[in-house]
């Protein structure tokens, strides 16, 4: 039987880095790489701090969704 698509957790290349836009990438290169795995994981935290309240991307606001994701992504261990 296969699982319901709520209870996959999210993996990085699938449903993090999506998240992400080009244009947020080039805002935040000369910090690090929203498009890197190994970057993203390494600031996890504080990417999720800043998306929840508001303060990134400058441009819009996340929907409750995607920062759910996102947490999901860090609480789910993080896969690639």
């Amino acid at each position: 039987m296969n699982q319901p698509a709520a209870s996959v957790p999210p993996r990085f290349e699938a449903d993090i880095k999506p998240q992400f836009r080009d244009k947020d990438r080039q805002a935040m290169l000369r910090a690090f790489d929203l498009w890197s795995y190994e970057d993203v994981s390494r600031h996890a935290d504080a990417i999720v701090d800043r998306v929840r309240s508001g303060s990134m991307p400058c441009d819009l606001t996340w929907a409750p969704s995607e920062v759910d994701r996102f947490q999901a992504w860090i609480d789910g261990g993080k896969l690639p």
